[in-house]
């Protein structure tokens, strides 16, 4: 390939801005082709965005022998579907996050890819980012000396859209999402610790619903053991009554912290008392760094793209076990 033709399954909010465009924008990528179960919708979408062929049945945009890859931004719950009838057909697969809904299906997608061959990606697109490229290297570059341990804390008040039981949203209802919020935001910022900390190897925790709202949980929290020995805690409420996002990244000579949503700046503490602030913006489609690097591998440019398969699973399993109790409750 000298350009790779990208089709989208399931076009809906998260391609309108954060990935959609890349897809366009990335050079020698090109977006031809989308797919929604409203077709109307599929076409609206395909016109706003100058795509040629829109589709309401995934199997046929699989099949369009002018599609080279496939991004799956269905919710969790198809996305071991759709990565499988990829994967036969010998497409290329660009998956949401979470992963899927479980480590097994994870590790089923995993192996179907590898049994056809097929690239297996998945849009932890942080591992990409400037912003937290950054953070890496300063951690890379022993700048707070040797990482003892992690706090993570991410907390807002309960939102009106979830007081609705007859019409709750699909983020919240476990059979589709494989939880709550926490599964949604959360695989966020333990897969970044994976990126830079290296692989989680043990988790206790605990999840509830505080509020009874929807049947997924509300609140988590966790420990958890790195391979190299950092130790890590983690609190998520969305019950509280303000919003507050911070993970301190701590070593034996500084500290960095930082949010993982929004543009907040990264501020380190260094044992001398110095203090230091980077600002670093998200760009405006924040997929497109790491949709870049997943077109490079696929036009043959190996080693580059940070989130595969592997990877994004284990930030499913460390989901999984926190939360099995809950789940089996």
């Amino acid at each position: 390939m000298k350009i790779v033709k990208w089709g989208i399954i399931g076009c809906g909010n998260v391609t309108e801005v954060k990935s959609g465009p890349a897809f366009q924008k990335t050079p020698n990528s090109s977006l031809v082709a989308v797919m929604r179960r409203d077709a109307a919708l599929a076409e609206d979408y395909a016109k706003r965005h100058n795509v040629p062929k829109w589709y309401s049945n995934a199997v046929d945009l699989i099949n369009d022998p002018e599609v080279d890859a496939v991004y799956i931004a269905t919710p969790p719950s198809s996305h071991k579907e759709y990565t499988i009838l990829c994967a036969k057909a010998g497409k290329p697969v660009y998956v949401e996050k979470p992963m899927a809904l479980t480590f097994e299906e994870c590790n089923e997608m995993i192996s179907v890819c590898k049994e056809h061959n097929v690239p297996l990606f998945v849009a932890y697109y942080r591992r990409s980012l400037p912003r937290f490229l950054k953070i890496k290297e300063l951690i890379d570059q022993n700048k707070i000396g040797t990482i003892r341990h992690v706090n993570c804390i991410l907390y807002h008040p309960f939102e009106e859209r979830y007081d609705d039981e007859i019409n709750l949203p699909w983020t919240v209802l476990p059979h589709i999402s494989g939880g709550g919020i926490f599964v949604d935001l959360a695989c966020h910022t333990l897969d970044f610790l994976d990126f830079v900390l290296g692989p989680i190897k043990s988790v206790r925790g605990h999840a509830s619903s505080q509020l009874l709202a929807y049947p997924a949980e509300d609140s988590v929290s966790m420990s958890f053991l790195f391979e190299n020995g950092i130790h890590g805690t983690g609190l998520w409420n969305f019950t509280s009554f303000e919003r507050y996002d911070n993970t301190d990244i701590v070593g034996d000579k500084g500290k960095i912290s930082f949010s993982t949503f929004g543009n907040d700046p990264i501020h380190i503490q260094y044992i001398n008392g110095e203090k230091e602030s980077i600002t670093i913006e998200n760009p405006v489609h924040i997929q497109q760094p790491l949709i870049e690097t997943v077109v490079a591998e696929l036009l043959g440019n190996e080693g580059v793209n940070p989130s595969k398969g592997n990877s994004a699973a284990r930030t499913t399993w460390v989901i999984d076990e926190v939360l099995k109790e809950f789940r089996n409750s």
